[in-house]
């Protein structure tokens, strides 16, 4: 069995999509005889710091020389980067310098989540700056890691490359119909319409909470945008974070999800919603449109469209047997998932050993510039010392 080095800035206590995908397939993994080794940030290092607006995202800095001691003492077969954040980078880094070929993966539109916090007249230009930061990451990469098709097109047409996809699972073992009597919900007017995400601006949460839909509206979740939301909508139910069997009965006592983001890569929480028995309304973003692409077989429990409102109202109107959603769901299982991303880190090897001997050289030639100038800067000096 093969061990596997995997660097993520994405790790427990978070909890979110890109989390539960990793502990996931590290779980899948172990399973299989595989070994593990996580790097994730380590919140005793006085360089590790809070993310401005999710300060439960840590920022690990000059890491390079944790990770290389760990490189050395594993000997990895493999090694997988997950994030493009401070550890993501390191690792690259440290790849690169020790001529390692490694994996990445794509979980999140980081440039759309940076230019949604600028000001519109600077949104572009903040865009395309990002895009180029995220291109230069990943361009060493022997295998670029997707989870739909959408998101592989947009990325070729943002001019990456060797991208395969790695779909995404849920576990029907804990996401299952559980019924409708929840104590959380019995004071609640149905239908009971759900969201289940983070509480920020990407994924934007006013447009399903300011549907004109009957019932009650509840998030479940936690994020920077919670207090202004409140505050905005007052009518709606926020309910916190929820994981575990906790969160599958709230998913399963509810009667419609709602998924209102343009901008996720593919929305777990849609097969955690399915596997629970409960229609979905989106729209026609990466994630919903892969997961509903025959949408005639699919429109007793899931509707994509661009009015959100018109999809919801239409699942609403009729009732939905749980085991329509739930048999879908249950063809998205973890194992399978995982066997992808396992051939995916043997598939790299050959065209990511090519390609970092070539991005080595030139990290080899970026490392000795301060030396070239460390030594012209000694000559001027002993130069000039001879003048005098």
């Amino acid at each position: 069995m093969s061990t596997i080095l995997l660097v993520t800035d994405a790790w427990q206590p978070q909890v979110n999509g890109v989390v539960r995908t990793l502990e996931s397939t590290v779980a899948e993994l172990r399973r299989m005889g595989h070994v593990v080794e996580i790097v994730s940030p380590d919140p005793d290092r006085r360089l590790t710091v809070p993310l401005p607006t999710y300060p439960e995202i840590k920022l690990d800095f000059f890491s390079h020389n944790r990770i290389r001691h760990i490189y050395r003492a594993l000997k990895p077969d493999y090694v997988h980067i997950a994030t493009e954040g401070p550890l993501g980078w390191a690792a690259r880094w440290v790849c690169l310098a020790e001529g390692k070929p490694f994996s990445t993966a794509f979980h999140t539109q980081f440039p759309e989540y940076v230019a949604k916090r600028f000001p519109p007249l600077l949104r572009q230009a903040m865009k395309s700056l990002t895009w180029a930061w995220a291109r230069q990451f990943h361009a060493p990469s022997g295998a670029i890691m997707v989870p739909t098709p959408s998101i592989a097109k947009q990325l070729r047409r943002k001019k990456f490359h060797h991208i395969q996809l790695w779909s995404r699972g849920v576990d029907t073992n804990i996401f299952k119909p559980y019924g409708k009597n929840l104590s959380a919900y019995e004071n609640f007017v149905r239908p009971i319409s759900l969201y289940v995400g983070r509480v920020a601006v990407e994924k934007n949460l006013p447009d399903f909470l300011g549907l004109s839909i009957p019932g009650t509206k509840v998030v479940i979740g936690d994020g920077p945008d919670m207090a202004a939301l409140r505050e905005k909508f007052p009518q709606v139910h926020f309910l916190g974070k929820k994981t575990g069997e906790d969160l599958a009965h709230h998913y399963a006592a509810a009667d419609l999800f709602v998924f209102p983001s343009h901008t996720d890569t593919f929305g777990l929480v849609i097969l955690e919603a399915l596997a629970c028995g409960l229609p979905v309304a989106a729209y026609p973003a990466p994630g919903p449109k892969d997961i509903f692409i025959q949408r005639d077989a699919v429109s007793a429990f899931a509707r994509v469209d661009e009015d959100l409102e018109k999809a919801a109202l239409a699942l609403l109107a009729t009732p939905v047997d749980a085991e329509g959603p739930r048999a879908f769901a249950a063809h998205y299982s973890w194992e399978a998932c995982t066997q992808q991303f396992f051939k995916h880190l043997q598939a790299e090897t050959v065209f990511g050993k090519r390609r970092t001997r070539r991005f080595a050289r030139a990290l080899d030639i970026i490392q000795g510039i301060p030396r070239m100038v460390r030594r012209a800067i000694r000559r001027w000096e002993l130069q000039r010392a001879r003048q005098k």
